[in-house]
């Protein structure tokens, strides 16, 4: 059920991102730094239907939504007539998509590599009515050596642990995993295991957010 729009709290959003784990790990620390969120969606066709229905702040917007683009849903969000603002996250690093963005209507865009803390700088940003474009110049540039020091650690997992961590990203539970790999469930949780063994994370969404931030899925292959 829909909660009221509270047009004095000026500190809500909705987000939309097709990872569940990850929008949900997003969720929790924007609560816990004072950001209400009104609704979590997964799909293009889900955003509209709640932006009117909430008429958040701000529409935290990932790029890519299964088959759809981010970037077709900017200008409907804009038109809708509820004064709401669009931030656009992405894994996608070229300057050019972050201009589409912007011209499209889209007050801020940034890259989900950039780690979670950075990504609610932005929504905190965009609420407070400023602009963030946040990608760097140059592709792809050197890795830092928090990045670097990730896909080390990322080169020991194994083939099925690169599968599964790939699907924990999906947000995928253990059942939902057994079936798509076609193992058993014990098996699952020893893939899940050396996951975050060999990662050094001690939860799926930390896994999920270390591989989203570093980008180890993209290079997996």
């Amino acid at each position: 059920m829909a909660r009221p729009h509270d047009p004095a709290s000026g500190n809500d959003v909705v987000l939309c991102d097709d990872h569940p784990i990850f929008v949900d790990a997003l969720g929790i620390v924007l609560t816990a730094r004072g950001v209400t969120v009104r609704a979590v969606v997964n799909t293009a066709a889900d955003v509209l239907p709640a932006v009117r229905a909430h008429r958040p702040q701000v529409c935290v917007v990932d790029r890519h939504l299964g088959p759809d683009d981010g970037l077709d849903l900017i200008a409907g969000i804009v038109a809708a007539g509820t004064g709401t603002r669009v931030l656009v996250l992405s894994g996608d690093r070229d300057p050019a998509t972050a201009r589409r963005a912007v011209a499209a209507g889209a007050a801020g865009y940034v890259c989900k590599t950039a780690g979670v803390a950075a990504l609610v700088d932005a929504v905190r940003a965009v609420l407070a009515g400023e602009g963030v474009v946040d990608v760097p110049a140059e592709l792809p540039g050197p890795r830092s050596p928090a990045e670097a020091d990730a896909h080390r650690l990322a080169a020991h997992l194994t083939p099925r642990e690169r599968e599964c961590l790939a699907l924990i990203v999906e947000g995928l539970g253990t059942a939902a995993i057994t079936d798509r790999l076609g193992v058993s469930a014990a098996t699952v949780r020893t893939y899940v295991q050396g996951v975050l063994t060999k990662l050094g994370v001690h939860s799926r969404i930390e896994a999920a957010s270390f591989a989203v931030r570093h980008d180890l899925l993209r290079h997996a292959d």
